[in-house]
């Protein structure tokens, strides 16, 4: 065991209170049916419908925005949840009271939650965007917390995603001026094209649905060469920033693992899916490659869209069994209930789980993905069934690219680190339990993980470490902000933390630093720290 601490600890915290400029919230109709109508007066929205009680409320406000969402809306609520935007925030309250025939609940939007920003083709949940693009759920984007990444950067053209899969038309709209072929592969049903576009298909052009790094741009080639990697080398020497492998080996070679570090060493990061074994067949036994070569990050899936069992939970015609689907942040596809008893333990299907082992580092979301290679070639909007792992890898490759493109600088050992310290952790489900040790961090969360590098790299910032327990993995951090602020975090047994400061350390409640005698703690500040770049955000309107 060793810590080192050279840091300033201070015992109050620092708090900032933004200005309300205007109120946003939902609103819950108690009818599916309910659709009013509005006609825009310059920047304000007029209602000419003939509810009088509606009217009446509305009156005294000045609306910018009043529409449908599926934003956050269980399965009952769809198509009766509205997203507003007023003046003030009375005018929640004013509708609850005064328009009790048409709404049920309603609830406001932090401040916090406001720092977003939602392109124009952001599908069915947009709330604050101009949706032109398909009519899409890209609910999981929600879950990732991808607008608010976006709020600060959508990615830039120099920040180059490398793309080792099935060919892409770099005169698709998606990939349109952005894009290079440099090896020729095969069409494969348009699994690139799916692959590509979640990484990186263009946003905020009107069209189809819009990539993680949207404004990022996209250099093709094939797959293969398992022992070598040449491609990938070929790729990275081209200054690719990271490149993502959506595909599986079970087979190790020691040569490959010197082309990763050598790519490494050039500062280019590989994502790779950990393959679609389930859990019922291996039981974490098998590993994949490249997914779990060293420095590469290995990714698996999670499920994200409805937030309690309750929500989603049905029963087996041929037997009658209950079971839940989809629920948010379950490892498994699917689970049941022991004895067949709602209230019972949940016990996840091993079946509907996909690669888990030791390698793992992160999961996204693997079921109901848009599938653009399906709209590409046949024109049918499609969405994953069973949660594959090379769909679901894209999403941190996208991840990483808006990471570097609002901090060219960011060193390529402190990537993974980011991903993991923000990941939503997932071992409080006790369906989870099983597979503990074999899911890496928990699930991505692109929202944080951007926030994080703008915070750690702004002066004026607090960068907050929080709700994570780490028994294992190297952590190097370099902070430039006003202060590093851990809570409710544990670093133990061979887990190491190596946060280099520039101003100040905050070690606040429920914070735990105990490592065994593989671990290490080293927390240093030096005034003297100096960024080798500045951010770039992005433009606002």
């Amino acid at each position: 065991m060793k810590i080192i601490i050279q840091l300033i600890v201070f015992l109050s915290c620092l708090y900032g209170f933004a200005q309300e400029q205007e109120s946003w919230f939902y609103l819950r109709a108690k009818d599916t049916l309910f659709s009013p109508e509005f006609k825009q007066e310059g920047n304000t929205l007029v209602y000419i419908g003939d509810d009088i009680a509606f009217a009446k409320a509305l009156k005294p406000y000045q609306i910018k925005r009043f529409k449908k969402s599926y934003r956050d809306a269980r399965a009952a609520n769809l198509k009766r949840t509205f997203f507003v935007i007023a003046d003030r925030p009375e005018l929640l309250d004013d509708l609850l009271n005064n328009a009790t025939h048409l709404f049920e609940f309603g609830e406001h939007i932090d401040e916090a939650d406001k720092k977003i920003f939602e392109p124009n083709d952001y599908g069915l949940t947009s709330t604050i965007g101009d949706h032109q693009g398909l009519d899409v759920n890209l609910d999981y984007l929600d879950y990732l917390g991808a607008p608010k990444a976006w709020y600060y950067t959508t990615g830039n053209r120099d920040i180059i995603i490398g793309l080792s899969d099935a060919t892409i038309d770099t005169l698709d709209p998606e990939f349109i001026g952005k894009s290079k072929v440099i090896r020729k592969s095969s069409l494969s049903k348009g699994h690139g094209y799916s692959t590509g576009a979640t990484a990186a298909g263009q946003g905020n052009n009107g069209y189809g649905f819009t990539g993680i790094c949207s404004d990022c741009s996209i250099y093709a080639t094939t797959y293969g060469s398992y022992k070598t990697l040449d491609q990938l080398l070929e790729l990275s020497r081209m200054g690719v920033k990271v490149i993502n492998c959506s595909w599986a080996t079970t087979r190790y070679y020691e040569t490959a693992q010197d082309a990763i570090d050598e790519m490494f060493s050039y500062g280019t990061i590989i994502v790779a899916s950990s393959g679609n074994r389930p859990w019922q067949e291996n039981k974490g036994a098998v590993l994949y490659y490249p997914a779990s070569y060293d420095k590469v990050i290995s990714v698996s899936t999670v499920m994200h869209r409805y937030e309690r069992p309750e929500d989603h939970t049905l029963i087996q015609e041929k037997n009658g069994k209950y079971y839940g689907e989809n629920i948010r942040n379950y490892i498994g596809r699917t689970f049941g209930f022991k004895n067949n008893d709602l209230n019972g333990k949940q016990i996840t299907y091993p079946i509907s789980t996909k690669t888990l082992n030791t390698a793992v580092d992160i999961l996204a979301p693997g079921v109901g993905l848009f599938r653009y290679g399906e709209y590409a070639l046949n024109k049918k909007v499609d969405y994953s069934i069973y949660g594959q792992t090379s769909g679901v890898t894209p999403l941190v490759t996208g991840t990483i690219g808006l990471m570097f493109s609002l901090y060219p600088c960011l060193p390529t050992d402190e990537v993974e680190p980011i991903l993991k310290i923000t990941a939503t952790n997932i071992d409080y489900i006790e369906a989870n339990k099983l597979y503990a040790g074999n899911y890496g961090a928990g699930a991505l969360n692109t929202g944080r993980a951007v926030k994080l590098v703008h915070d750690l790299y702004n002066d004026n910032e607090i960068a907050y470490i929080e709700n994570q327990d780490f028994s294992r993995w190297d952590f190097k951090l370099t902070a430039h902000s006003k202060q590093v602020h851990l809570s409710n975090q544990k670093f133990r047994d061979s887990s190491t933390l190596n946060i280099n400061a520039k101003q100040e350390i905050f070690l606040g409640t429920n914070t735990t630093l105990k490592p065994d005698l593989n671990g290490e703690i080293s927390l240093r500040i030096n005034p003297n720290l100096e960024k080798e770049c500045d951010l770039r955000l992005r433009e606002k309107e």
